[in-house]
């Protein structure tokens, strides 16, 4: 099972490349314990993602907060 998310990055042309990269982890303390369990990921609204957690049973929001692109 994962524990993570991750990104797959893609080509200008809109196709996924061979790389992924992580994006949301932690959810792993040690070897033996994991506090969360990412199972799902849409997108609000607003642009925010939100990842169901099963683990926690928690709905976690993820913005963006950076400067816009000019």
């Amino acid at each position: 099972m994962g524990y993570e998310l991750i990104r797959a990055p893609l080509h200008q042309t809109g196709h996924a490349t061979d790389a992924y990269e992580d994006f949301m982890t932690g959810f792993v303390v040690d070897n033996r314990y994991a506090w969360g369990l990412p199972v799902g990921v849409t997108v609000a609204a607003d642009g925010s993602l939100l990842v169901s957690d099963d683990g926690s049973m928690s709905i976690w929001r993820i913005s963006y907060t950076g400067n816009e692109p000019s």
